[in-house]
């Protein structure tokens, strides 16, 4: 008995069972009314929604519900597993041992289910009549159990509880030393079965009026108990006992429910049993040759998709090592690494992942260089730099792999590059991939198959790996422009001059912004070529580690893929700031008041800074009039120097004084904003304002304020002096033309 771990169905059952499972895409709710028609499918189910944790409690259980929660492949697992009984089981002549047992049996467990589900109703509004039905169904499961294990034995017991007119249960307790109901109770308990059902298939033939006065829970086993006399009482299906049925008077009293609805229920419960028993055919006469020819079908079918999962295990186990393989890539290089180095470690892992040959890897520099440098990767992962001259006339990247994918024949293109890197390649087997981003090849790799079928087999694994290659080289390049395009530009802008009349402090003042007309053009023509061409292998690089890292699973990786999309958006902002100082919108002069643009700069200053009450003077003379000039550009500048003014005092509130005066001319005004904090050196105040130039390292930012307070005043035709003094403070000093009145 330990060993059984489900009942057996009847052939016709398993026919509907499989030509279901079998219907396109399996939902185990689509299967609800066979096995809530059939003790075997019922118990394994609920047996199964159980040991997986799914809730039954509460009112308004559902197993159908319940089976929908659990993915499907296991619902359909369970079900397969439940067998029907073979053709020699079924041939025994007598009726205890033959299918018209089995099939009565079966309409008997049925119509008590139907019944305990409607007296559940009369009991309680709240009672979970679902349940209910299930122990119904499940009460007799010990029977049908010892019907497993044992059929000609208990073909006799029926014959004699027949012939005897006794009940089953008396004569198993004198042949067998104890009864179905003891047999039902372990097995529920054993297949962890709610425990409704373990009551009532334990305690369904007790004496459950007593039993319930000191155990209240047991009036599950009461009802159950009740809807079993009900059912004799009405022919549907045999029990196999043969005394007379329990008086359902004393049961229908203790429960509470007048016998006039209980009668009600029996004249109805032939009908109700043959609507819930249609489903199964149970009267089917060709139901072993169906259902044999069902299970060969079924068996073909399975077999089939065993393959199929097969070979999508082997494509994901694939996919998964290729993950691995990109994942070590990408851990292993740094975000300051040059293209060289990651060449190289790419080169490495290529050869030692694909177990390849010699590697050749070799990035394609803009335009048309006479030399590039490749990475030659030999046995034993040993790698050497190898400066290779660029043949005449011939396009570094084979123009067949330029802009797609495709592995080609690598000294059918590339041997001019091989002649040179002094490695002994096999021709006919070394083959040659582009590294491709934003659908231009920004270089290639050469290798050597140990088997040249590989490169077919492989093609599309090829693909994944030298593209995430390539969106990495990709980026560098990007990065490597970048920081040549920041240094030209440092050159092109026209740099603070130093007054040379005050020799004891340093002082900066930029130039006339007439003077930088034609540096600042020249500047803004190559900021604009620059940005739309890092831009868009940013965008590119940034947007498919984006779709990566939505679709990965895997927590570390997905980390890493939004580390890129992060350093991608970074530099993305860096080219926005060089565009936004290079190409400023023009000033919209107009007559300004210098006390209002103060006052707001102040508050630009809060919102800017994270230090709260900053101590601020402000100190205007007599005589300062309007200015001339673009207010929001001059508050965004004076904004700027305050915020470094304030940053000087390490995290300390000021102070921070201001002061204004007119000239006696009448021609400016001069703001004075000095502080007292750390102040600089000669070396750090002649980059002061210079774009990108910041005297922090930890944490520090792009270093832009100080670049845009003077190139703001240089727009509005006034200057700007800085002077400064470690350890006494600085102090910038900004000239405006005044309204002529």
């Amino acid at each position: 008995m330990s060993r059984l771990d489900s009942l057996s169905t009847l052939p016709c059952v398993g026919v509907q069972l499989y030509s279901r499972l079998l219907q396109g895409h399996f939902s185990p709710s689509a299967l609800g009314d066979v096995i809530e028609a059939d003790p075997a499918l019922a118990a394994r189910c609920l047996s199964l929604v159980c040991r997986r944790g799914v809730s039954l409690s509460g009112t308004g259980f559902s197993l159908r519900r319940a089976l929908d929660e659990l993915p499907s492949h296991q619902v359909r697992d369970e079900l397969l597993s439940v067998r029907a009984f073979q053709p020699f089981e079924l041939d025994y002549p007598d009726a205890g041992g033959g299918s018209t047992f089995r099939r009565d049996l079966l309409l008997h467990s049925l119509a008590v289910a139907c019944c305990a589900r409607e007296i559940a109703g009369l009991v309680s509004p709240r009672a979970d009549s679902e349940l209910v039905y299930y122990a119904g169904l499940l009460h007799d499961i010990g029977k049908l159990a010892l019907r497993e294990i044992m059929p000609k034995s208990f073909s006799r017991i029926f014959e004699q509880a027949e012939s005897e007119t006794e009940s089953i249960r008396t004569v198993e307790q004198r042949n067998l030393g104890l009864d179905h109901t003891i047999v039902g109770k372990h097995l529920a308990q054993q297949w962890q079965l709610p425990n409704a059902v373990v009551l009532a298939a334990w305690l369904h033939h007790g004496d459950t009026v007593t039993i319930f006065k000191d155990m209240p829970e047991a009036w599950i086993a009461a009802v159950v108990q009740l809807a079993d006399s009900v059912a004799r009482q009405s022919n549907v299906g045999v029990s196999g006992s043969f005394d007379m049925p329990e008086a359902p008077e004393p049961i229908a009293d203790c429960l509470g429910i007048d016998i006039e609805q209980i009668r009600q229920i029996g004249e109805n419960l032939a009908g109700a049993v043959a609507e819930k028993s249609r489903v199964l055919d149970l009267n089917s006469p060709n139901a072993l040759v169906d259902y044999c020819r069902a299970a060969h079908t079924a068996a073909g079918q399975l077999a089939a998709k065993h393959t199929e999962l097969s070979i999508e295990n082997r494509r994901l186990q694939s996919s998964a090592s290729h993950l691995d393989f990109t994942a070590e890539f990408l851990l292993g290089t740094s975000s300051a690494a040059g293209t060289a180095n990651i060449a190289q470690e790419f080169a490495v892992r290529w050869q030692r992942f694909y177990q390849t040959g010699t590697v050749c890897l070799y990035v394609a520099p803009s335009g048309e260089p006479e030399a590039i440098e490749a990475v030659v990767v030999e046995k034993l992962s040993q790698t050497r730099l190898v400066s290779v001259d660029v043949a005449d006339n011939v396009p570094v990247i084979p123009q067949v792999i330029a802009n797609k994918f495709e592995v080609v024949n690598a000294c059918d293109h590339i041997d001019w590059l091989l002649e040179q890197v002094d490695a002994d390649f096999d021709p006919k087997r070394t083959r040659l991939v582009p590294l491709l981003c934003d659908g231009r090849a920004v270089g290639a790799i050469a290798f050597e198959l140990h088997y040249p079928g590989d490169a077919e087999l492989f093609s599309e694994k090829f693909r994944l790996s030298a593209t995430i290659a390539g969106s990495v080289l990709g980026m560098a390049l990007s990065r490597q422009k970048q920081q040549e395009f920041a240094e030209r530009f440092v050159r092109l802008i026209s740099r603070p001059k130093i007054a040379g009349d005050l020799p004891a402090e340093h002082q900066v003042r930029p130039g006339p912004i007439d003077g930088a007309v034609e540096s600042l053009t020249a500047l803004a023509e190559m900021a604009a070529g620059a940005a739309h061409e890092l831009n868009n292998p940013l965008a590119v690089v940034s947007g498919r580690a984006q779709l990566l890292a939505e679709a990965e699973e895997d927590v570390e990786k997905r980390e890493i893929l939004k580390q890129i999309c992060e350093n991608a958006r970074e530099a993305s902002a860096i080219i926005e700031d060089l565009m936004s100082f290079a190409e400023p919108p023009g000033p919209r002069v107009a007559a300004a008041d210098v006390k209002k643009m103060l006052d707001e700069a102040v508050q630009l200053t809060h919102r800017k800074t994270s230090i709260k009450d900053l101590e601020i003077r402000i100190e205007v003379g007599d005589g300062v009039g309007p200015v001339f000039v673009d207010s929001a550009q001059i508050v965004s500048a004076i904004a700027n120097i305050i915020s470094n003014a304030a940053e000087s005092y390490g995290g300390q509130a000021g102070p921070i004084t201001i002061t204004v005066s007119a000239d006696e001319a009448g021609q400016t005004i001069k703001l004075a904003i000095q502080d007292r904090g750390c102040g600089m050196d000669a070396a750090t105040l002649k980059k002061a304002a210079q774009p990108f130039f910041s005297a922090r390292e930890a944490g520090r930012k792009r270093g832009m304020g100080l670049a845009y307070a003077a190139r703001f005043v240089q727009l509005n035709k006034g200057t700007l002096n800085i002077t400064s003094e470690p350890g006494i403070g600085t102090t910038a000093t900004i000239h405006l033309p005044q309204l002529r009145t």
